[in-house]
């Protein structure tokens, strides 16, 4: 079956070289556009979401990274619209709840530590000057995501150099491929 991919930037949007961005032009795959990405609000971002995936009549595959992660987590504790996920590529999440982060990102924290209804596969870097490798693992272990140690990365955007990140794209193609009867149980 058929996925529609919806790609979730983090907080100011992913620019023109970020792999998100190159995604959607090179595969056409769709941003779920926010009303503001530099004040993110929770509740706001959690409503567009839920659009989003109600606009599709097929399933959908969510791409999240950084504070998109976060956006999964917390849209998937509140919705009744689960069901219509079948998958999430959830990339080098953000912490919201550290001190540094806290004032920009008041209404994230605290960060949803609630399992998926869904399979789910978490990137994290040993390096991510915005997640402790420790955290985001603590992150994939709540959420019942698969971890992958994503090595010396940084954030894994365009600062580290990923270009259109074909290894990332390979998980998600298999994601696509593979029918879900798991659910992430």
């Amino acid at each position: 079956m058929h996925a529609q991919v919806l790609l979730l930037p983090g907080w100011q949007n992913s620019g023109p070289d970020h792999w998100q961005s190159r995604w959607e032009a090179r595969y056409g795959y769709t941003r779920v556009q926010q009303h503001d990405w530099m004040r993110p609000l929770r509740g706001d971002w959690m409503a567009q979401l839920e659009e989003a995936v109600l606009r599709y009549r097929q399933p959908c595959l969510l791409v999240a990274h950084s504070l998109g992660c976060l956006l999964v987590a917390s849209w998937a504790a509140h919705s009744r619209n689960t069901a219509k996920v079948r998958g999430a590529l959830l990339v080098a999440p953000g912490d919201a709840e550290r001190e540094d982060l806290r004032p920009m990102l008041a209404s994230w924290a605290p960060v949803t530590m609630q399992a998926l209804p869904f399979s789910s596969v978490l990137f994290a870097s040993r390096n991510d000057p915005y997640c402790s490798f420790e955290r985001a693992s603590a992150m994939a272990t709540a959420w019942g995501a698969r971890c992958i140690d994503y090595g010396m990365a940084g954030h894994i955007n365009a600062d580290s150099g990923l270009g259109d990140w074909p290894e990332g794209h390979a998980h998600l193609t298999q994601m696509l491929e593979t029918k879900d009867d798991s659910h992430g149980d």
